[in-house]
C-alpha cells in the first residue's frame, strides 16, 4: 500500500471518527450536565479524581506500551505472536489493579462514609473494570491496524452514552447507593466496550463474503486467543523489547498526563470539593482535545508509522513517502495551531458563560472561570504537542525512544515539584500552569527532533507553525472585541445580554474563519482533499 493510500485511510479514520465523536459527545455532554445538578462536589471529587485515577493508571500502565509497540509493526508479521504479546496485558492489569487497590485502600485518606458511602467497594469495582477492559485489547489493536473506521468510535461512544444513562437513572432512583452508582456504571461501561469489539469481529469473521474479512490476518475468533507452538517463539522479541522501551516511557508519560491528580491524591493539596470543581473544569476544557485532537493524533500516528521506516535517516527513506509525510505534518501543525488559537482567544471571553450554562453557580462562581481560562491556553499547547509527538514517536528508533525516556523522567520530577509549589502559591490554577510548562518542554523536544530529522532534506514542515499577519490580526481583534463584550454583557444581566454576547462572538468567529480561508489556502486545500478522499472511501464501504 502506497503512502497516499495510507494517508487516505488515516484521513478517513480521523474525519469519520471526528464527526461521530462530536455527535455522541454532545449527547453525553447533556447527560452529564443533568447528572451534575444532583451531586455534591465531594462525590464528584472522589469519583472523577480518586477512583478514575485508579482505573486510568491501571489501564495505562498495562496496555499503552503494548499498543504503541504492536501498532508499529509492519505488514510482514506473525499475528499469533502479536496476539500472545497483547494477552499479557491481562495478567499485568491484574497485578497493577491489586497493587494500586491496596494503596488506595490502605495508604490514602479515606473519605467520610457519611458524605461519601461505599468507598471500599468503589475501589474494588473500578479496579475490576480496568481488568475487564484489557480483555478487549487484541481486538482493539487488530481494528486499529486494519484501520476499521467507525468501530472504535461507535464502541467507545455507545459505551459512554449507556454509562451516562445508567448513572442518571441510578442517581434519580437510588441516590442512597453512593459510590455504588458510579462503580457499577464504570463496570458496565467496560463490559459494553469489550462486547462491541467481540460481537463485531464474530459477525465479520462469520461472513465469508465480506471484503473486510478477506483482508484480516485471522480466519476465526480462536485465532486471536493465546497459542503455544514449538515451531516459533511465544512472542516476537523485537516487539517485546520495543514494548519495554515504550513501557518506561509510558510510565513517565502517565505521570505527566495525570500528574495533577497524583498530587491531589497523594499530597492532599486540595479538599475533595475543590478537587471536584477542578476536575469538572478540566473535563470541560479538554472536551475539544478529546473530540478533535485525539482522533487526529491516533489516526495519523498510524499513518506516519506505516509510511516512515522507524529509526532510518530521512535521506534513506523513500522520497515520495518523505514528501507526503512532510506535507501532512505541515498541514496538521497549521490545523492544530489554528484550532488551538481559536479556543484560547474565544475561551477567555466565554469561560464564565459556559460554566454557568453547564453546571450553574457551583461552577461559574469562585475559581471556576479562572481555571477554564487557564485551560484554554493549555489546549493550544495540547494541540501542538499532539501533532509533534505523533510524528516523533512514529519516526524515532528504539535507542532514541530510550534516550527520550530520560528527558521524560526529568520532566516528571519537575512537574510534580512545580505542581506542588504552584498550588501552594495560586491554588488549583497552579496545576494548569505546571502542565503548560511541561507541555512547552515536550513541544520543544519534539520540534528539535523534527528539525534534525528534516535538516538534510528539502522539506520544511515546521513552517506550519507560522501564520499570516492578517490572520494574527484577526485573532487579536476578535480577542479585544469579545473581551469588551464580556465586561458589558455577561453574565449577570439576564439572557438577552447573554445572547447578545454570544452573537458578538459568532460574528468575530466568522470574521476569523473567513480570514483563514483567504490566507491559509494550502491548509484549506489539504482539508478539502482529505475530506473528499474520506467521503469517497465511505461511499465504497
Amino acid at each position: 500500500m502506497g503512502s497516499r493510500e495510507v494517508l487516505g485511510q488515516a484521513a478517513r479514520l480521523a474525519s469519520s471518527g471526528l464527526l461521530l465523536q462530536v455527535l455522541f459527545r454532545l449527547i453525553t455532554f447533556v447527560l452529564n450536565a443533568f447528572i451534575l445538578r444532583f451531586l455534591s462536589k465531594e462525590i464528584v471529587g472522589i469519583v472523577n479524581v480518586r477512583l478514575t485515577l485508579l482505573y486510568s493508571t491501571t489501564v495505562f500502565l498495562a496496555r499503552e506500551a503494548f499498543r504503541r509497540a504492536c501498532l508499529s509493526g509492519g505488514a510482514q508479521r506473525d499475528w499469533n505472536q502479536t496476539f500472545n504479546l497483547l494477552w499479557l496485558t491481562v495478567p499485568l492489569g491484574m497485578f497493577w489493579s491489586l497493587l494500586l487497590g491496596w494503596v488506595w485502600l490502605q495508604l490514602l485518606e479515606v473519605p467520610d462514609p457519611n458524605a461519601v458511602p461505599h468507598y471500599g467497594s468503589g475501589v474494588v469495582l473500578f479496579g475490576l473494570s480496568a481488568v475487564v477492559e484489557l480483555l478487549g485489547e487484541p481486538f482493539w489493536v487488530l481494528a486499529q491496524a486494519q484501520m476499521f473506521v467507525k468501530l472504535k468510535v461507535i464502541a467507545e461512544s455507545l459505551s459512554v452514552i449507556l454509562k451516562s444513562v445508567l448513572t442518571a437513572f441510578l442517581v434519580l432512583w437510588s441516590p442512597h447507593w453512593g459510590l455504588y452508582i458510579f462503580s457499577l456504571a464504570q463496570l458496565f461501561y467496560t463490559a459494553v466496550l469489550v462486547l462491541c469489539y467481540v460481537i463485531y469481529f464474530t459477525k465479520l469473521l462469520g461472513s465469508s463474503e465480506s471484503t473486510k474479512q478477506q483482508t484480516l490476518p485471522v480466519s476465526r475468533m480462536t485465532d486471536m486467543l493465546p497459542s503455544i507452538t514449538r515451531s516459533r517463539a511465544f512472542v516476537n522479541w523485537k516487539e517485546a523489547k520495543l514494548t519495554w522501551s515504550f513501557f518506561k516511557q509510558s510510565f513517565l508519560k502517565q505521570i505527566l498526563t495525570e500528574g495533577e491528580r497524583y498530587v491531589m491524591t497523594f499530597l492532599n493539596v486540595l479538599n475533595f470539593g475543590d478537587q471536584g470543581v477542578y476536575d469538572i473544569v478540566n473535563n470541560l476544557g479538554s472536551l475539544v482535545a478529546r473530540l478533535i485532537f485525539q482522533p487526529i493524533e491516533e489516526s495519523f500516528y498510524i499513518f506516519f508509522a506505516k509510511v516512515l521506516e522507524r529509526g532510518k535517516d530521512a535521506t534513506l527513506q523513500k522520497q515520495e513517502d518523505m514528501a507526503v509525510a512532510a506535507t501532512v505534518l505541515e498541514s496538521l501543525l497549521k490545523l492544530a495551531l489554528l484550532v488551538g488559537l481559536t479556543i484560547t482567544i474565544f475561551g477567555f471571553a466565554y469561560s464564565q458563560l459556559a460554566l454557568d450554562i453547564y453546571g450553574g453557580v457551583m461552577l461559574s462562581s469562585g475559581s471556576g472561570p479562572v481555571l477554564l481560562r487557564s485551560y484554554c491556553l493549555y489546549v493550544l499547547l495540547l494541540a501542538i504537542n499532539g501533532v509533534t509527538e505523533c510524528f516523533t514517536f512514529a519516526a524515532m528508533s528504539k535507542e532514541e525512544v530510550d534516550r527520550y525516556n530520560f528527558t521524560m523522567l526529568a520532566l516528571s520530577s519537575s512537574f510534580l515539584v512545580l505542581s506542588y509549589l504552584l498550588t501552594q502559591w495560586c491554588g488549583s490554577v497552579g496545576f494548569i500552569l505546571a502542565n503548560c510548562f511541561n507541555m512547552g518542554i515536550r513541544i520543544t523536544q519534539s520540534l528539535c527532533f523534527i528539525h534534525r530529522y528534516y535538516r538534510k532534506s528539502p522539506h520544511r514542515p515546521l513552517v506550519g507553525l507560522c501564520l499570516s499577519p492578517a490572520l494574527l490580526g484577526a485573532f487579536a481583534l476578535s480577542g479585544g472585541i469579545t473581551g469588551i463584550s464580556e465586561v458589558l454583557l455577561c453574565c449577570e444581566q439576564g439572557w438577552p445580554a447573554r445572547l447578545a454576547h454570544i452573537a458578538v462572538g459568532a460574528l468575530c468567529l466568522g470574521m476569523t474563519i473567513g480570514t483563514a480561508f483567504l490566507t491559509e489556502t494550502r491548509l484549506i486545500h489539504f482539508v478539502r482533499t482529505q475530506l473528499g478522499v474520506s467521503r469517497l472511501a465511505d461511499k465504497t464501504l
